[in-house]
């Protein structure tokens, strides 16, 4: 068997190798890319035909997250992986959208990419890897594709841009941004920050696209040398004859459908129009009724961006950096620990936050070292926002998606583990939709936390910018907060999310060859000033975060105690602590390092609960008062518990300032007493006197 060609490169200062004609000969194309001590196999394969009838481009892209990777055998009664998470589902995401614009138009065979995790160093993760493998694979397979692409993280560590960050670099990174490419343009940008400016942002995209010219000069000599002829397809067209005929016929009735601002006139007009054009061919044309379909909506985008272009008026009217009007309100719902609504022109989010207890983090496991989120963002898109009847189903790529870019953009601000000591969850509901719904969970999310109280390093907005490029590449027109028709016929859907002082996540998804430096900085510039009109929006409506929690909100007090003492507050198989737990009702989370979490809805049990702990965890001393239970009583005493599973006697002589002849003329077993250490002996029993019946 044919050993198969290895090739190398160097990215960020380590090895790469990308290996083929070895595995996997059966696929369209096929590479293992490696660097360190991880390595990804990509794989693409191709339909003979495409689907019947299929009016789009069914590219499947798959990230698969294999356990042995990493030394793991997967949890669960099965043992092996189950359905994808939601990192291997953004990656996925990640390796397609650049991908999906260099495909030829009118091609509907199914394209399959599977990219997996072989081996992982997680000091050298696999996703970027995965992103270039998938180029490479496509480009050497007879599939056609006019790529290659080429893939980076940048991060700003020291004011230094770095290239692919280990784990130490990230850690210290003010951005982590995944850009993908051609040689002669941006495809794709996936950003997570640090308030950095739109100067920080650029200059790091920028040298980002410099890496990624020297990655597609390398696939291209892969190319050369291993390469497959490109298979001839026959790709969908339109019949001259019929695409004349249908446009001389409609011009001036889609021009009367589309000259109308409010969004439902223009679509029952545009519905009318396409109705009648419809009747009008359906004999002259019989069977074609998908190719009528097509001319009619590539006349509806031609006219749409030539309006756009040529007299400045987008659809609804607004000028091209307008944002659409804004209206918000906070405590919708009483019982929640923070709700807000976040309405922009026709898109509303309704968003709450929950706060929870520490142990309530989510744990995430995968190729990755394991780490715990606190901060959690789920964003639901449900048919009803759209007005439409369809089932429910489970979450999206798409709203997973929006969900991990809605949470990037407010990691950022929400406070350490030591200022609030909470767990929490946003849940963005979008009620309707009409573009830029993600963006508005983005701001929703900020009113929801501020009115549960979070106390936010600053307020985030969002706004998606897009764009409308000329047939020759001259007329641009960048658009601000775009509406849904604006993103369904324009050429891109900038989101960019941050606060007044800088960005904290962007989303770049394009729909043509890339974009250029200009474009980049006209859209970025005109989404901060967007991005401050609409701050400014929100906080008329709350301007900072609430003093206080909401009574529904658990009550979290944290303090230290000696780790060794970790053993006594739990007892054996747990049975103190959750004695305390029961006489108090809070809840209790201990940290191996000693740092305790109680948590009740009722302040003053959770103070009880602490005192509990503490009588526990620090050792009594002569003169120590406590506040405990008489759990039996003697002829010469009574034995109080002042903790679960501490306590000590009180002496008949010392219940008393006076003579008493029996202890239970003083105290009977149940009640609650205020007693005084005396001393402890050496076999550490603990006399005490009674203060107060209670």
């Amino acid at each position: 068997m044919e050993k198969g060609k290895i090739f190398e490169t160097t990215i960020a200062g380590r090895k790469v190798t990308v290996e083929t004609g070895r595995y996997a000969g059966l696929a369209n194309g096929s590479c293992l890319i490696r660097c360190g001590d991880t390595a990804v196999l990509t794989n693409v394969t191709m339909s003979a035909a495409p689907r019947e009838g299929l009016d789009y481009f069914p590219l499947g892209v798959d990230f698969e997250e294999k356990m042995y990777a990493v030394g793991k055998i997967p949890g669960g009664f099965k043992k092996r992986e189950g359905r994808a998470s939601d990192k291997a589902i953004l990656t996925s995401r990640l390796i397609d959208r650049p991908l999906r614009p260099l495909f030829p138009k009118g091609f509907f065979n199914d394209v399959s990419v599977v990219a997996t995790a072989m081996s992982v160093d997680t000091n050298i993760p696999p996703e970027v890897f995965g992103m270039l493998g998938s180029s490479i694979a496509l480009s050497i397979s007879d599939i056609p594709f006019y790529g290659p692409t080429g893939s980076i993280v940048v991060g700003l560590t020291d004011g230094k841009y770095v290239f692919n960050p280990d784990n130490d670099q990230r850690a210290k990174s003010r951005m982590q941004v995944y850009v993908s490419g051609t040689a002669d343009a941006i495809m794709m940008v996936e950003a997570g920050a640090s308030e950095v400016t739109e100067k920080e942002m650029l200059d790091g995209i920028l040298a980002a696209h410099g890496e990624i010219k020297k990655q597609v000069a390398f696939v291209n000599e892969i190319v050369k040398a291993v390469g497959k002829k490109k298979k001839e397809i026959d790709f969908y067209t339109i019949p001259d004859d019929l695409d004349k005929a249908v446009r001389k016929f409609a011009d001036k009735i889609l021009d009367k459908a589309l000259d109308a601002f409010d969004r439902e006139e223009r679509q029952s007009r545009e519905d009318a129009a396409a109705k009648e054009i419809q009747a009008h061919f359906a004999q002259e044309f019989e069977g074609k009724k998908r190719e009528i379909g097509d001319v009619i909506y590539k006349m509806t985008k031609e006219k749409v961006r030539a309006k756009i272009l040529v007299d400045g008026v987008r659809p609804d009217g607004r000028k091209m950096t307008d944002v659409r009007e804004i209206w918000c309100e906070t405590g919708v719902l009483p019982r929640v620990h923070g709700s807000a609504v976040f309405t922009r022109g026709q898109s509303q989010a309704l968003t709450t936050c929950t706060l929870g207890t520490i142990s309530e983090v989510q744990k995430l496991e995968g190729l990755d070292e394991d780490f715990f989120k606190r901060y959690m963002h789920h964003y639901n898109f449900p048919p009803y926002s759209t007005g439409e009847a369809k089932p429910l189903r489970s979450p999206s790529r798409r709203e997973i998606g929006h969900g991990a870019l809605a949470e990037r953009a407010l990691e950022a601000v929400i406070p350490s583990e030591a200022e609030f000591p909470y767990a929490i969850r946003t849940v963005s509901e979008i009620l309707s939709s009409n573009g830029s719904t993600s963006q508005a969970s983005v701001c929703g999310s900020t009113l929801s936390l501020m009115d549960a109280g979070v106390p936010l390093k600053a307020p985030v907005a969002g706004i998606a910018m897009g764009l409308i490029k000329g047939e020759n590449g001259k007329n641009v027109a960048v658009l601000s907060d775009i509406q849904g028709l604006e993103d369904f016929l324009g050429d891109m859907d900038f989101k960019v999310a941050g606060t007044a002082k800088g960005i904290t996540a962007i989303q770049m998804d394009i729909k043509i060859k890339g974009i250029d430096e200009g474009v980049l900085k006209t859209a970025l510039e005109q989404a901060r000033i967007g991005r401050l009109y609409i701050l400014e929006k929100m906080l008329a409506v709350l301007p900072a975060p609430r003093g206080g929690l909401s009574k529904w909100a658990p009550k979290i007090i944290t303090f230290d105690i000696d780790p060794e003492k970790i053993g006594d507050v739990i007892g054996k198989q747990g049975k103190v602590i959750n004695k305390i737990i029961e006489l108090t009702g809070v809840k209790i989370d201990v940290t191996e390092e000693g740092r305790v979490f109680v948590a009740g809805i009722d302040a003053g049990a959770g103070e009880r609960a602490k005192q509990m702990i503490l009588s526990i965890a620090v050792p009594p001393e002569a003169g120590s008062k406590y506040i405990g239970t008489v759990v039996r009583v003697l002829d010469f005493g009574a034995f109080v518990e002042y903790a679960p599973g501490c306590d000590g006697m009180i002496h008949i002589s010392k219940l008393a300032p006076r003579r008493v002849d029996k202890v239970t003329d003083v105290v009977n077993i149940g009640d609650r007493v205020e007693v005084e250490v005396i001393k402890i002996d050496e076999k550490g029993r603990i006399d005490l006197r009674l203060l107060n019946k209670l």
